[in-house]
């Protein structure tokens, strides 16, 4: 009853003691939710040690004590006076904000001074979303470029918070892109691009505690590679190795690239199935190197290349088919002496594309360009031109094609002649051509004149052939004749000259039997009519 009875009091004495003055400063105070504090008492007369001493919270009396009784500071309680007077909180809550007055008996009239204690706290439980976008194994955003992509980030802080959002990318320093206040912010970017690849932070700033807590983000954009994987190779001077390189440029992360073998399947023609596995790595370029013993004539040597913006299912490839050299041109070759020549090669087939030279002799020695020697190249053609041949020329040439697969060779022999053996020839083949006309002209004209020609006895088997036989009988051949044959009268003149008749006598050709005499009036042109009528 006696302690409450001071209370009362020492409560109206305080507001009396701020009444009379008039006066009163104000310090303010700023805790953090959860924390313990401290707040001194001002108010006390210097040298004189209190009797009691009371606090008050925005106007009303929360607790008081009297010194007479030792008490013990507590840490259980929320509130405690300690012997100096100062007030001890246990565990700031936010009921405790407010403004705090103390005063003691004997107390001094001086101007009093209160206490203003501000509960902060916060930020915290700050969360950021960025959707939609996968997560790797070490917390780091992916997104697909192209995409539209939202940036959410929410924080909680007492009283109040304002929040931003930041961009720190490789090439650029940490750019504001928004801000506001509130318990949350958000904004998007459409069509992403590589170039927002970087970091993103949220920032979250207590507006009175002035506390900055930032969460940051990182954000990768995926891109796959626009076109195919490309193939290559590289052959070494030693041309029974070569480098094969695939490189597949233009996406985001690097792709994963396998060199293979390919060959058919011998179950079903036309099948292609994996082969032997040579190389793989997670690489933009990836190099195997082989030497000659590893390859043959037909073999298929692929790249796959792999990318996390690409599907199983969308195969991404190149590859080549190997293929020995063939070299290709004429094996014999006639040069006459004193004049140009040029041997020709051709080889186009070979992949890796063969290394093509010129050699010469059995020895098979390598052709050095020279004023002698003149070499060419144009495209797959090879040409090798010797200039103003002689004897010593003619032999053996070598057209040598070599690449990682093999050597083969095209051997052109070359024949040097003289200007006299070509002048025999041209006469011979003049003389061969006049020999054939001439037998062609003579076999025209006996053809021509085959009438009038009779080799033996070959005009009797012609007139046997023939039905009509003209003959002239003497007068004596009484097998033929049994009268006189009659004198005919002359003719008048033709042309000048005397004609007169003959009979015509048709004979069998089988046994000359059942002669039949018809009688033909035939012309003879004559000079002389006794010699023509006289048998």
């Amino acid at each position: 009853m006696k302690a409450f009875t001071v209370a009362i009091f020492l409560l109206l004495f305080m507001h009396q003691t701020v009444a009379a003055n008039g006066r009163s400063d104000q310090t303010t105070v700023i805790k953090t939710l959860g924390a313990n504090i401290l707040l001194p008492c001002w108010n006390t007369a210097i040298n004189v040690t209190p009797s009691f001493t009371g606090w008050m919270k925005n106007g009303q009396f929360i607790i008081g004590r009297n010194h007479s009784i030792i008490l013990t500071p507590s840490s259980e309680g929320h509130l405690t006076i300690q012997n100096n007077q100062s007030l001890y909180i246990n565990g700031l809550a936010l009921s405790d904000e407010g403004t705090y007055l103390c005063d003691s008996l004997p107390h001094d009239n001086k101007t009093q001074t209160s206490l203003t204690l501000r509960i902060v706290s916060g930020p915290e439980n700050g969360i950021t979303d960025i959707h939609p976008a996968t997560t790797l194994s070490n917390g780091t955003l992916v997104v697909h470029r192209g995409s539209t992509v939202l940036f959410n980030c929410s924080s909680w802080s007492y009283p109040s918070q304002s929040l931003s959002w930041g961009f720190q990318g490789v090439a650029s320093s940490n750019d504001s892109l928004t801000a506001g206040s509130g318990s949350w912010l958000d904004f998007r970017i459409e069509d992403i691009q590589p170039t927002a690849q970087g970091n993103y932070s949220c920032r979250a700033q207590n507006s009175v505690s002035q506390k900055a807590v930032d969460w940051s983000r990182e954000l990768l954009v995926y891109y796959s590679p626009e076109k195919q994987p490309e193939c290559q190779w590289k052959v070494w001077k030693n041309l029974s190795h070569v480098q094969f390189n695939c490189s597949w440029f233009g996406g985001y992360p690097s792709p994963t690239l396998l060199w293979g073998e390919k060959h058919q399947e011998p179950a079903r023609q036309g099948n292609q199935v994996a082969g032997q596995l040579m190389e793989s790595e997670v690489t933009d370029s990836l190099v195997v190197n082989l030497n000659r013993s590893l390859l043959f004539d037909g073999q298929t040597l692929k790249c796959d290349g792999h990318h996390p913006m690409i599907s199983a299912e969308d195969e991404k490839f190149c590859s080549f088919t190997l293929k020995s050299p063939y070299p290709e041109g004429e094996p014999l070759v006639t040069a006459l002496e004193g004049t140009n020549i040029t041997l020709t090669c051709t080889e186009s087939s070979s992949r890796p594309p063969a290394l093509t030279t010129w050699q010469r002799t059995a020895q098979q020695e390598d052709v050095v360009p020279s004023p002698k020697y003149v070499l060419s190249e144009q495209g797959p053609t090879f040409t090798l031109t010797i200039v103003n041949v002689a004897k010593q020329d003619e032999g053996l040439y070598f057209c040598r094609s070599e690449n990682p697969l093999m050597v083969r060779e095209l051997e052109i022999y070359l024949t040097v002649t003289t200007s006299s053996q070509y002048t025999g020839a041209i006469i011979g083949i003049f003389l061969a051509l006049l020999v054939v006309g001439s037998g062609i002209v003579i076999a025209k004209t006996i053809y021509s004149s085959r009438d009038r020609i009779c080799l033996g006895n070959g005009c009797e088997r012609m007139e046997e052939e023939r039905g009509d036989v003209l003959s002239l009988v003497e007068s004596d051949e009484e097998e033929v004749f049994h009268q006189a044959v009659p004198r005919l009268p002359p003719l008048p003149l033709t042309n000048g000259h005397n004609t007169t008749l003959v009979q015509i006598h048709r004979i069998s050709s089988n046994d000359h039997e059942d002669e039949e005499i018809v009688e033909h009036p035939l012309q003879l042109e004559t000079t002389d009519m006794e010699e023509l009528v006289t048998f």
